[in-house]
């Protein structure tokens, strides 16, 4: 096995042990958008939130640094598409009462049908826009 599947393999382990953590100690779904609309919202945050954002951006930089993981290639988008891109992405998580790790990873490992369906509808929506934007606009990603 590669050392691009044995990382890939790891990280999978390690957010699945993170949000069973999260399920079993403080009883919350690990919904990365609602984790952060929780913690800059008006209602009162909890540090729990805080830290586990924090986490996330930790556990990158560490496997950065420690494992030489390099860093993703710089989208040719421009910033008018990123931000577009996560308005978009906002919306659609607000909608569809969470986000792909909500749904993606929590829900369809506690068995949920709607979070099966948001799934499919997340990969169908990416595959969709990824086609339209290579092959109908001719912009490359």
């Amino acid at each position: 096995m590669s050392e691009t599947y044995l990382m890939a393999t790891a990280g999978g382990l390690l957010i699945g042990l993170s949000s069973v953590l999260l399920l079993l100690g403080n009883g919350r779904i690990a919904g990365i958008s609602n984790i952060l609309w929780g913690a800059v919202s008006v209602h009162r945050p909890l540090a729990w939130r805080w830290l586990f954002l924090a986490g996330l951006l930790a556990g990158g930089a560490l496997a950065h640094t420690v494992f030489a993981v390099p860093l993703p290639e710089a989208s040719r988008l421009g910033t008018p598409m990123a931000l577009l891109g996560g308005l978009v992405v906002g919306l659609g998580t607000r909608l569809g009462n969470g986000c792909t790790s909500g749904h993606g990873v929590c829900g369809l490992g506690l068995l949920s049908l709607r979070s099966l369906l948001a799934t499919l509808c997340f990969m169908a929506s990416g595959v969709i826009t990824v086609y339209v934007l290579r092959h109908i606009l001719g912009i490359g990603l």
